[in-house]
C-alpha cells in the first residue's frame, strides 16, 4: 500500500513531540508554568533531529505511474513492497554497477524489479524467480505497463532454493534477496556462487521491523535475519555494510 506523504509542516511537531519537544510556536500558546518542565538534552535534540532527516529520506523519493500501480497490485494480492527509498537505492546501485545480468529472488508484483530494471544498463536481462504464479502474472503486467521490452527479464517459476543451483556460477553483477527471511542464510550462500567478482549482494528487510536492533530481541525470525548480517560481516569474500533505509539494505560487495 502506498503511504501518502506527510505535510513537511507536520513532521517537526509530530516527531519532536515524542520526545517532549515543542516549536517555539506552540509553547507560546502556553501559559507560563510555575515549576518549568526539564529541558531535553541534546542527545533527545539530536535524536529527534535524525528521526526529522530519515523520515524527509523516506519520502524524497517519487514512484511514477507505473511504479505505483505495481504497488496497487500488491495491495490487492496482500504482497509487501519496498519502500520509495529502498527502490530509489537498488536503482542507483545498479546503475553504478551498469548492471546487466541481476537475480531477484522473489518477485512479488513487480515493484522491487522495476527499481532494479530502471538502473540496469539497456542490454541487461533480470531473472526473476517466485513460487507464486499469480504474483508473477500481475509482475508481467507491471512490466508490461512500464514498457519493459519482453527479453529484459526472464521470469522463473519455482522455489528459489530449487532454482538457484541450475543457474550459472560467477555469472551475475547483483542478487536481490527478498521474501522469507528463514532463506536468507541458504540465499546468501547462493550468492557466494552466483555472483561474479566485484557482484553485489542485497538483502532487504536486513533490520526486520525494527527488531534487530533491539538486543531483547530473540524470536526466530529476528535471529535469523541478524545472524545473516553478523555471517557477512565476518566473511572475509564480502565488504559488507547496513543501510538504514526503509526496512534495512544489507550490502554485500564480493571481493
Amino acid at each position: 500500500m502506498v503511504r501518502p506523504p506527510a505535510a513537511p509542516a507536520v513532521w517537526p511537531v509530530a516527531i519532536r513531540s515524542v520526545l517532549g519537544l515543542r516549536s517555539s510556536a506552540v509553547r507560546s500558546r502556553r501559559p507560563a508554568l510555575a515549576h518549568p518542565r526539564p529541558q531535553p538534552s541534546p542527545e533527545a535534540i539530536i535524536s529527534a533531529d535524525k528521526a526529522l532527516s530519515w523520515a524527509f529520506a523516506e519520502e524524497f523519493p517519487q514512484d511514477d505511474t507505473a511504479v505505483l500501480a505495481a504497488r496497487g497490485r500488491a495491495a490487492e494480492l496482500g504482497v509487501a513492497t519496498v519502500s520509495p527509498a529502498v527502490g530509489a537505492t537498488l536503482t542507483v546501485l545498479a546503475a553504478a554497477m551498469s548492471a546487466r545480468s541481476v537475480v531477484e529472488l522473489g518477485t512479488g508484483t513487480g515493484v522491487t524489479a522495476l527499481y532494479v530494471l530502471a538502473g540496469m544498463a539497456d542490454d541487461g536481462v533480470l531473472t526473476t524467480i517466485d513460487i507464486e504464479v499469480e504474483h508473477q502474472r500481475a509482475a508481467k503486467e507491471s512490466f508490461a505497463e512500464a514498457g519493459v521490452r519482453a527479453g529484459r527479464t526472464r521470469p522463473i517459476s519455482g522455489r528459489p532454493l530449487e532454482v538457484l543451483p541450475r543457474l550459472t556460477d560467477g555469472a551475475y553483477d547483483m542478487v536481490v534477496a527478498g521474501g522469507d527471511p528463514h532463506f536468507y542464510p541458504e540465499y546468501v550462500a547462493q550468492s557466494h556462487r552466483l555472483l561474479r567478482d566485484g557482484g553485489l549482494l542485497v538483502v532487504t528487510e536486513a533490520l526486520w521491523h525494527d527488531a534487530v536492533a533491539d538486543p531483547a530481541r530473540r524470536d526466530e525470525t529476528t535471529t535469523t535475519v541478524r545472524g545473516v548480517g553478523r555471517s557477512l560481516q565476518e566473511d572475509e569474500s564480502f565488504v559488507t555494510a547496513l543501510l538504514p533505509v526503509g526496512g534495512g539494505l544489507l550490502v554485500a560487495a564480493k571481493r
